[in-house]
């Protein structure tokens, strides 16, 4: 397997090679850089890696930017002290999201998804270019990159001058006003957030979480009732309550209905 490590951190980017050969002894790391340009520039002349292992912040910026400048094919882990970055992490081929420091615990778990996605690829069906040479499907590195994206476990929200982490199942539902997203947890503590609804419908599991409408998004045991209303809309009845009523849409009933059955 080759590798491109992206790291602007000597001792950092030392002790993930040493942890690399300990998870995959076949590794064979053909640069490390510490830039985004340098990246850039590398990627360009260079034939995609198997594996970019990348740290979010470069010497000159976020290694995001690799991503949004230039079309990279090759399957990433990203590692960082912060997880402030993980939505656009997972919008390239993200296939890990780990902190900083690094256990090889973890590092050998995101290899080994990464060795599940090269079987799988290799049973799904493959195309023909025109120079006869037989490969994955176009769609399929995408598709399956997809599959594997981990839902969101945890929330870091802010509790006065702390920091605390909330697990995903404490998250009774999620309101948007006036362009402010607020978590209300199962006890009734409100947290603002730094994400959209949009956002958060891609980092949700949809067998747990449910857009009701425009403004909310509830998790499962949250929906306590249903309750028919004026034309064919449903009115939910959600714990905590919430201040004002919940309706869902005629055209969205079903699906909530199905959802709710499983």
């Amino acid at each position: 397997m080759t590798v491109l490590l992206l790291e602007d951190e000597y001792p950092a980017a030392e002790r993930l090679q040493r942890l690399l050969l300990q998870a995959a002894p076949d590794a064979q790391v053909l640069a490390v850089l510490d830039t985004v340009a340098g990246a850039l520039a590398w990627l360009a002349t260079h034939p995609a890696p198997g594996l970019i292992i990348s740290d979010i912040q470069l010497a000159d910026g976020l290694s995001l930017e690799i991503w949004e400048q230039a079309v990279v094919p090759s399957p990433v882990i990203f590692t960082t002290a912060f997880d402030a970055y993980a939505i656009r992490a997972f919008q390239a081929h993200s296939v890990a999201y780990l902190l900083k420091p690094v256990k090889l615990a973890e590092l050998q778990a995101a290899l080994a998804k990464l060795r599940q996605w090269e079987l799988s690829v290799r049973s799904e069906e493959v195309s023909v270019d025109s120079a006869g040479t037989v490969g994955p499907a176009p769609n399929s590195l995408e598709r399956m990159l997809d599959t594997m994206r981990p839902y969101k476990r945890r929330f870091l929200v802010r509790q006065g001058e702390q920091l605390l982490p909330l697990p995903v199942a404490e998250a009774a539902w999620f309101l948007s006003r006036n362009e402010t997203v607020t978590l209300v947890a199962t006890d009734g503590r409100r947290f603002v957030l730094d994400y959209t609804l949009e956002q958060l419908e891609g980092l949700l599991d949809p067998a747990l979480f449910f857009r009701l409408n425009r403004q909310l998004i509830a998790q499962l045991p949250a929906v306590r009732r249903l309750h028919p209303h004026f034309g064919g809309k449903l009115l939910v009845e959600l714990s905590p309550a919430p201040a004002e009523e919940v309706l869902v849409s005629r055209e969205k009933a079903p699906a909530l209905k199905a959802w709710l059955e499983g």
